[in-house]
């Protein structure tokens, strides 16, 4: 099953829940931020150079990274989204191919690293997942805004207490986003889609990862 199936699977299923009212809402928002989308950065451009805590207490710096192969690095919202808990998965399982291919993988959010490592134990993950708290890399690629009045009400509804699971105290998130950045850091694939229920399979990086080993 591909991770858009499983993805559109949860999503049919989280219609019936919150019904007809509530879906509309969030899909007039999700275009409502289609326009920042389409300013992000995008493919061919250089991908920001950031030093981020990671979930073991250490630091990961991308730079580093980046200059010594290709990296894979992908946008979550955080561990409370369920399609992001499914995102993470695929990529661990790719996680291996991704390996073999001589690049890193990297999930990035705007939690505190104690909520970065909950995630990473909860999906068994095996790479970094970092913590980009004050949003200042997803600014730097042009993905993250303030929820709107009617989605925060909506999450706080829901639970979802943003401004100290992110210990920034803003209300604010990342659009979801990967990236496949070659070596030396020019963005070969990019994709941001302001829909947070749709995500980039990672057989796209895979293909992307190859075509890079083929040009070196």
């Amino acid at each position: 099953m591909s991770l858009q199936t499983e993805l559109d699977t949860f999503k049919t299923s989280w219609l019936e829940r919150v019904g007809a009212e509530t879906a509309k809402l969030v899909d007039d928002d999700n275009a409502a931020l289609q326009s920042l989308a389409d300013r992000a950065l995008k493919a061919g451009a250089q991908f920001p150079q950031r030093q981020l805590p990671n979930q073991i207490g250490g630091t990961t710096d991308l730079g580093a990274l980046i200059a010594s192969g290709p990296l894979v690095v992908t946008f979550y919202r955080g561990g409370w989204c369920p399609y992001c808990n499914l995102e993470l998965r695929a990529f661990q399982k790719a996680l291996p191919e991704i390996t073999a291919l001589g690049a890193r993988l990297v999930a990035i959010s705007p939690e505190t690293a104690d909520n970065t490592l909950t995630t990473a134990e909860k999906n068994a993950l095996s790479f970094d997942v970092l913590s980009d708290t004050g949003g200042a890399l997803a600014d730097a690629l042009g993905i993250r805004f303030q929820l709107s009045p009617a989605i925060k009400a909506l999450y706080q509804k829901f639970g979802h207490d943003l401004p100290t699971r992110n210990g920034d105290g803003q209300w604010s998130l990342p659009m979801p986003a990967s990236y496949v950045i070659e070596k030396g850091g020019r963005i070969a694939l990019a994709n941001v889609d302001p829909d947070y229920r749709n995500r980039m399979d990672p057989a796209l990086a895979l293909s992307a990862l190859r075509k890079l080993a083929i040009a070196s």
